[in-house]
């Protein structure tokens, strides 16, 4: 059976052609490790660009959308699988159930969440699934300093940074997804449980 790469990415329009063309090539890039996609089924934005260059690369598409995006015709309808859930939450759901790694292209505030939630569970110890940043031109580089602030003072321990890599180019983020145990720690839940015993 086919891995899946839930790829986390903006739905915006207004980005910058750069964005397109490595959201572009990471989909080409998937397909040709053996990898398929799963992600949030919609046909804009980055989202649309990764899906349509999967497809265009042979590769298998998954889509999770909430109903009434799909009620207002958001939907990418070439996709393989198109899975409708009723909520956002439903949606983030089922993507990480079906997903074997995660990836955060560049993004807004949905992305974020998304990312966010993976991390969560890794740090308590309810996935060991790879999270990988794209950090295209570094655009992650603010939030990687307030990961940093977080544990100089004290929000997070050190380990934390062993909860995500980070790419700085498409070519890093495939051995990083596919031999993930340079990052990986020791669940940081198991560390935090007894330091408050």
């Amino acid at each position: 059976m086919t891995k899946l790469l839930c790829i986390y990415c903006s739905s915006s329009r207004e980005l910058s052609p750069a964005y397109h063309e490595a959201a572009e090539a990471v989909g080409r890039g998937l397909v040709s490790r053996g990898w398929g996609l799963v992600y949030g089924g919609g046909r804009a934005g980055l989202m649309g660009t990764v899906a349509k260059s999967v497809k265009a690369a042979g590769g298998r598409v998954v889509g999770i959308i909430p109903q009434f995006m799909k009620a207002r015709e958001l939907e990418y309808r070439q996709a393989d699988e198109m899975v409708t859930v009723g909520t956002m939450a439903e949606r983030k759901t089922a993507m990480i159930a079906r997903a074997d790694g995660f990836l955060a292209l560049p993004g807004g505030i949905g992305t974020l969440e998304e990312i966010a939630e993976v991390l969560t569970l890794r740090y308590l110890a309810q996935t060991d699934r790879p999270a990988v940043f794209f950090n295209q031109n570094g655009y992650y580089d603010d939030l990687l300093r307030f990961f940093d602030r977080m544990t100089s003072e004290g929000f997070r321990t050190a380990g934390m940074h062993g909860l995500y890599a980070v790419a700085p180019t498409i070519e890093a983020i495939w051995p990083l997804l596919e031999r993930p145990a340079a990052y990986e720690v020791a669940p940081l839940w198991r560390d935090l449980t007894k330091a408050e015993e």
